[in-house]
């Protein structure tokens, strides 16, 4: 096998291993979630007491894992904070090994020398609020000794933003150098921008939106509703089943689903074309194309190191997603933004389109070179993720600025 994972929160160019075949022969967990007794490896933990939800839900108590890389100068105006996309965590650089189920998500981008340089800036990457990487979310303990499952409540983007606010005063940092976010995670650095102007220095939006658009929730449903439909999701009760029983395969039709959101046509089309898996056809003789086995493959390697509640937190946290919401409108609420900001889109991202990045670009007074950045680039919304080179430069930039 010879595909590359680079799927909104994989390396960039990460061949299959033999690793990664033992591991999906085993039979997947009930939760790929990361839980208390599992080793730790590169994750801090911050905890906190009781947290209200825009809905008005409450969690007695919670707790955000991140990681970091440098050292916080003595003035306390390096820190610099990396918000990472929908399936993604705290891992943004290091190898995959206890703990950490995938090597970090960013490796080219952050650390020495590179365009992020950890010898120069003191990097946070939190594992949002309502994750399975070890911050609170529907997998963790809740006050009765089980999982908090179903009755983990809804939240928003702003709401994981509140949870990281928390984060940053627990640390001692009242302004960031530059607030980084890619996909779901620029939604949440927008929202900072927003509501936290005078904390905010510099400002990464990637591959993100403004707004969630209809489209976008209709996408997103599709997906949703696959995991519960599986008779093994239970109505989000599933913690106590063995290997095997819980909610696998509406959990991988779900990725494989979103899979296709990442990456545009003309690079599937161009890396698989009609070729056939094997040497079985797949006209009537019961073999697989090319592409179907790849996108079998990462749905099922997905289930390892995700959990089904988890994903709908999440996804749902995305639908809410609207800056404007209770500020006037868009436009008013990106006035707001005083950010040294830089905006970029992929021209063949067909989950998040340029036009969301444009928009915003408009309507912020101090993005670099007054209009948004568009790369060019067959990989569509995963570019963000694969383009280091030219995503680099652009961040380089922006932390010159």
């Amino acid at each position: 096998m010879d595909w590359q994972t680079t799927s909104e929160d994989t390396v960039p160019s990460a061949p299959v291993t033999e690793a990664d075949v033992r591991l999906l022969r085993a039979r997947p967990p009930a939760t790929g979630a990361w839980r208390d007794g599992d080793p730790v490896g590169g994750r801090r933990f911050a905890a906190f007491g009781a947290f209200r939800t825009e809905s008005g839900a409450e969690l007695p108590g919670i707790r955000i894992a991140y990681e970091s890389w440098g050292e916080l100068n003595a003035a306390r105006d390096n820190a610099v904070l990396v918000l990472h996309a929908l399936t993604g965590d705290s891992h943004v650089r290091g190898e995959a090994g206890a703990g950490h189920p995938t090597a970090g998500w960013w490796q080219d981008i952050v650390g020495p020398g590179a365009a992020i340089d950890t010898d120069e800036w003191f990097v946070i990457a939190p594992n949002m609020l309502g994750g399975c990487q070890g911050s609170t979310g529907p997998a963790s303990i809740a006050p009765d000794g089980y999982e908090w499952a179903s009755r983990f409540p809804y939240l928003t983007i702003r709401d994981q933003v509140a949870a990281q606010v928390r984060l940053a005063d627990a640390l001692g940092i009242d302004t960031w150098a530059a607030v980084i976010g890619g996909s779901m995670g620029g939604m949440h650095a927008l929202e900072w921008a927003v509501a936290h102007p005078e904390r905010v220095q510099r400002l990464a939006v990637l591959s993100s939106p403004p707004v969630t658009t209809a489209d976008q929730i209709a996408l997103n449903t599709v997906q949703l509703e696959t995991i519960r439909m599986d008779p093994r999701f239970q109505g989000g009760e599933y913690y106590d089943l063995a290997d095997g029983d819980g909610p696998h395969r509406g959990l991988a039709l779900a990725r494989r689903m979103a899979l296709l959101n990442y990456r545009s046509p003309i690079e599937l089309n161009q890396r698989f074309q009609r070729s056939w898996q094997s040497d079985v056809s797949p006209l009537g003789h019961g073999g697989r194309f090319a592409v179907e086995s790849y996108l079998d493959f990462h749905g099922n390697k997905f289930t390892r190191r995700f959990d089904a509640n988890s994903y709908i937190a999440l996804v749902e946290a995305m639908n809410s997603h609207d800056v404007g919401r209770g500020r006037g409108g868009v436009e008013e609420a990106l006035h707001a933004v005083t950010a040294t900001t830089l905006v970029l889109g992929i021209d063949s991202d067909r989950l998040f389109p340029v036009d969301g990045q444009q928009r915003i670009a408009r309507s912020i007074r101090t993005v670099l070179g007054g209009e948004a950045v568009v790369l060019a680039s067959d990989f569509g919304h995963d570019g963000f993720l694969i383009e280091t080179d030219a995503v680099g430069e652009h961040l380089g930039r922006l932390l010159a600025s």
